[in-house]
C-alpha cells in the first residue's frame, strides 16, 4: 500500500512539474499564480523528500 501512494505522489509531482514549467513559459503570470505555484511545489517537494527517505530506510546497508 506505501508504494502505490509513493506512485501516486511522484506521479502527481511529474504533473506538477509540467504544470509549472507551461505555466512559467507563458511570460504572463500574476504573482497570486506564482505564490500559488511555489505552494503546491512545496507541498510536492515535501512528499516527494519523504519517499525518498522512506525508500533510503528501507535500503539494507549491508554491501
Amino acid at each position: 500500500m506505501a508504494d502505490d501512494i509513493e506512485a501516486v505522489q511522484l506521479d502527481m509531482a511529474d504533473d506538477l512539474l509540467g504544470h509549472a514549467a507551461a505555466l512559467l513559459a507563458e511570460g504572463r503570470v500574476t504573482s497570486a499564480e506564482l505564490r500559488y505555484l511555489a505552494l503546491r511545489l512545496t507541498e510536492s517537494l515535501r512528499d516527494v523528500k519523504r519517499v525518498a527517505e522512506s525508500r533510503g530506510a528501507r535500503l539494507d546497508p549491508s554491501p
